[in-house]
């Protein structure tokens, strides 16, 4: 399975847009999260040669700008294209996405969206103290399960290991996205990569909210096996 990296906060070159919010084409069919902004991410599809015809979902891991702003513009080239959202997304948000045309699918607990790929349904996380629903997906492939987060404000430990729990038999090979660590101070995030090896988890690659502090623990603590998202970067999972 081929995982494209659509928008992040740095490119592989100068021809494609950065900013924040992540957005990751998951095959060719699956698109998760849309970064900030439409034409960013149109652009940068373009420059990548995504078909949009191909695109037939869209998952939002939750319910914040940076996360959905590219949605509207993929909308108005693609209308009745499923997204599927936490539950507990705001009615604005959901409201929107129905006059857009979107055909909306709420994820209350774990469901296959393709062969191979799920969600792991709502997840209760926290923002800034209020209630912040969110989901991540789930990649079974020859090598284990990759495990994507969008910011991952449950936790990413919470949200790796809730995926270990539901795919007993099968080992977590990658977790990549954002991991939410840019607030957190250096013991506990060591702590965050340390129970990453003790899962076994062969690959990492943290992003968007992660916070530079973070990409530089696992990145010596992954070594070889450290990877660098960037927008234009292929992933073969």
């Amino acid at each position: 399975m081929k995982i494209k990296i659509l928008f992040d906060k740095e490119a592989k070159n100068k021809n494609l847009h950065i900013g924040w919010g992540v957005s990751f084409l998951v095959g060719e069919k699956i698109l998760f999260d849309t970064g900030e902004k439409g034409n960013w991410l149109i652009g940068n599809m373009e420059n990548l040669k995504v078909d949009i015809n191909k695109i037939e979902a869209v998952v939002i891991s939750h319910d914040h700008w940076d996360h959905w702003g590219g949605l509207w513009d993929l909308l108005r080239k693609k209308k009745g294209i499923k997204v599927y959202i936490c539950p507990n997304f705001s009615r604005e948000f959901k409201d929107k996405a129905d006059k857009f045309g979107a055909t909306l699918i709420n994820v209350e607990g774990l469901a296959e969206i393709a062969q191979g790929v799920f969600s792991t349904g709502e997840i209760t996380g926290a923002y800034h103290g209020r209630y912040m629903p969110e989901q991540a997906l789930t990649v079974k492939t020859r090598n284990g399960l990759t495990v994507i987060t969008g910011c991952a404000h449950p936790g990413v430990l919470k949200i790796v290991k809730g995926v270990r729990d539901k795919f007993i038999s099968e080992p977590i090979y990658f977790v990549f996205g954002g991991f939410h660590l840019m607030e957190s101070d250096k013991r506990a995030i060591k702590i965050v990569a340390e129970n990453f090896k003790k899962m076994k988890i062969k690959k990492a690659g943290p992003t968007h909210c992660s916070g530079k502090i973070a990409e530089e623990i696992f990145k010596e603590r992954y070594k070889k096996d450290f990877i660098s998202i960037k927008a234009g970067e292929i992933l073969d999972v």
